[in-house]
């Protein structure tokens, strides 16, 4: 799979990083604001769009799904967004990706204001040329359409671009844009959900990802 010069696309939440503390505290603190009484298994949303997951719980209310994701990002500002650990083995991964030649972007469903921070504090955060996240102000809030957005701004080929996360959102919008998916099995996601997805193929640690893309 490997090229002289791909555009490998990466999620942000359970593919660099592990953000579980976070978004779990700060969806435990959304329900708390409301009254309502939080699901006990809250591992599951990470990756899927907020509202997508909250939608449910509140009876697809507008308002009340609209006031949780504002409750959510209150925290998430104050403090979620430090609430994350890179996972080991990422940081020589990318390296290798980069003197390979590559060209690196992030493609989050992780708001844009929340996720830049977080990746500007990366000791690696130069080797990313562009972030992509849902943004009020952009059309692009689905990872096929984040992933489409990014094709045309690289002007790359689908062939020779890679997705690469943890969820089936993930693989779903690579197989959306032609682009082959890159299942990693250290996130949320598993094993299962990943292949159903369609994943191109599963890594189990990131330096799997280097011999893949960087050999």
């Amino acid at each position: 799979m490997s090229s002289p010069r791909m555009l490998c696309l990466f999620d942000l939440d359970g593919t660099l990083i592990d953000s579980e503390l976070g978004i779990v505290s700060c969806v435990r603190h959304a329900f708390e604001q409301l009254g309502v009484p939080a699901p006990a298994e809250l591992r599951h949303w990470i990756g899927p769009p907020l509202r997508h997951s909250f939608a449910p719980l509140l009876d697809h209310d507008p308002a009340l799904v609209e006031a949780a994701v504002e409750h959510y990002h209150q925290r998430f500002h104050a403090i979620g967004w430090r609430e994350h650990t890179v996972y080991p083995g990422i940081e020589a991964m990318i390296q290798r990706l980069r003197d390979a030649g590559h060209e690196l972007a992030i493609v989050t469903s992780k708001p844009e204001r929340h996720a830049a921070p977080i990746v500007q504090a990366f000791p690696f955060a130069d080797a990313f040329v562009r972030l992509y996240g849902p943004d009020p102000n952009s059309a692009h809030s689905e990872k096929a359409s984040m992933i489409a957005a990014a094709l045309a701004d690289f002007g790359a080929d689908p062939e020779q671009t890679v997705m690469i996360g943890d969820r089936h959102f993930d693989i779903d919008g690579a197989v959306a844009n032609r682009v082959r998916g890159i299942g990693v099995l250290w996130g949320f996601g598993s094993q299962e959900e990943l292949e159903q997805a369609g994943a191109h193929v599963l890594v189990n640690e990131p330096s799997q990802l280097g011999d893949l893309l960087a050999a």
